[in-house]
């Protein structure tokens, strides 16, 4: 009877033991845990994943570091690659200020403090959308802290208009008032699909009314601060760090693409037949996209 009083408690306490290395060596691959940084006073939530060259990964509007795993781009990069991927200010698990005068070009600063936090001089950089425009900037701004670029539905603000930006204060307000932009929402619809209806953006709305991650007012902030991310041309063309483009052939980021090809011949412009900006059927889910960003980091 002694002997079995000894054996049960040790037995359990062995399997406490399996179970605490069965989550160790599965850490990997249930994903990177979340950390934190200060960036010039706003509190960024970035994951390091794999080991190799760095990569820093930036998301698009609206949305976060997680897509990039949902998407299966970080699992597959950080095979052979240290991946890094951040909250931009404003969205995920990030910090969220109110005042435009925090975003603008901060956003892509953001990623040279991330780099200096981490002890990094220079990194692959790959962005979508809205973090692609930010990288178009980051390009002119500090080209010597990255090896090569990749621009996802994106090719940067080049140039501003009056007309651009009586657009963008026209979205921030309806950010502030219903939480999504129905403006931005019939801009990047397919050509070849119906636009939303009424009902479709009633859902939307309530997705998002309902998604604490999500914060109205700083979504309008981020918008009113476009302005401050733009490129001029002669900027742009004069990049010398290795590109790739990577637009869908349905996407309305395709002409800007376009154009930029047309400042930077030297460009590497892949168009994917069929892929929109977003969606079912949005780029970061096509196999191209990994397989045309694999080759162009091998070769660099």
């Amino acid at each position: 009877m002694v002997r079995n009083r000894i054996r049960r408690p040790t037995m359990r306490m062995n399997f406490r033991r399996l179970v605490a290395l069965a989550f160790t060596l599965l850490a990997p691959r249930l994903g990177a845990q979340d950390q934190y940084f200060d960036s010039d006073g706003v509190r960024i939530r970035y994951i390091v994943e794999g080991k190799g060259a760095p990569i820093v990964l930036i998301h698009g509007f609206e949305s976060s570091l997680d897509i990039w795993r949902t998407r299966g781009i970080l699992p597959n990069l950080a095979q052979n690659y240290q991946v890094i991927a951040f909250d931009m200010r404003g969205h995920g698990k990030s910090s969220k200020p109110h005042d435009p005068g925090a975003y603008g070009r901060e956003m892509a600063l953001d990623v040279v403090r991330l780099l200096d936090h981490l002890g990094i001089t220079r990194a692959h950089i790959v962005g979508y959308s809205l973090g692609s425009l930010l990288t178009s900037q980051l390009l002119t701004l500090h080209p010597e802290r990255f090896i090569t670029a990749t621009l996802i539905a994106g090719a940067g603000r080049l140039d501003w208009s009056d007309e651009q930006q009586r657009a963008t204060e026209a979205e921030a307000s309806e950010y502030e008032r219903e939480c999504i932009s129905r403006s931005l929402i019939y801009r990047i619809s397919p050509a070849d699909r119906p636009k939303p209806t009424e009902k479709d953006i009633q859902a939307l709305i309530a997705t998002c009314m309902a998604d604490s991650t999500r914060d109205r007012f700083a979504l309008g902030a981020v918008a009113r601060s476009r302005g401050d991310q733009r490129i001029t041309s002669a900027a742009a063309a004069a990049v010398t760090v290795p590109t790739l483009g990577v637009v869908g052939s349905l996407d309305p980021a395709r002409n800007g693409m376009e154009t930029l090809k047309k400042l930077r011949p030297d460009l590497k412009l892949v168009v994917v037949e069929g892929a929109t900006h977003a969606g079912e059927r949005g780029i970061l889910g096509r196999p191209e996209l990994i397989s045309a960003l694999r080759d162009f980091l091998t070769s660099h």
